[in-house]
């Protein structure tokens, strides 16, 4: 349906925004959470126009994570809000971009090697 499409693309494009606002001193480890096959099935469970997020500490009012990468290390971080093992990606995108026909990846986040 039309309000079906128009919410799969306003989440796409919350999810895209929000992407490219984090950074990498914005994600810690949090407990697993069971992963779903795509956002939009995700968003038709949760409560509030437009919420993303179904699975991951939603207790808090807001949703922070730290990590310190060591030098020349990276961190792979879900994008998605589906991955089992967020904030880390665990390739749970893949199914939901099969599913949906998005092009949702993670982000990469490399620290430079000490000199």
């Amino acid at each position: 349906s039309h309000t079906t499409a128009a919410l799969r693309s306003f989440i796409m494009k919350t999810i895209a925004f929000l992407s490219l606002c984090a950074s990498a001193s914005a994600f810690a480890p949090l407990p697993l959470h069971a992963a779903r096959n795509s956002a939009l099935n995700m968003a038709e469970s949760v409560e509030g126009p437009g919420k993303i997020n179904g699975l991951i500490d939603l207790d808090s009012p807001k949703v922070v994570n730290n990590e310190v990468l060591e030098a020349g290390k990276k961190g792979v971080y879900c994008r998605c809000w589906l991955s089992g093992t967020f904030p880390a990606c665990d390739g749970t995108h893949a199914k939901h971009n099969e599913a949906t026909g998005d092009n949702v990846g993670p982000l990469i986040v490399s620290a430079a090697k000490e000199e």
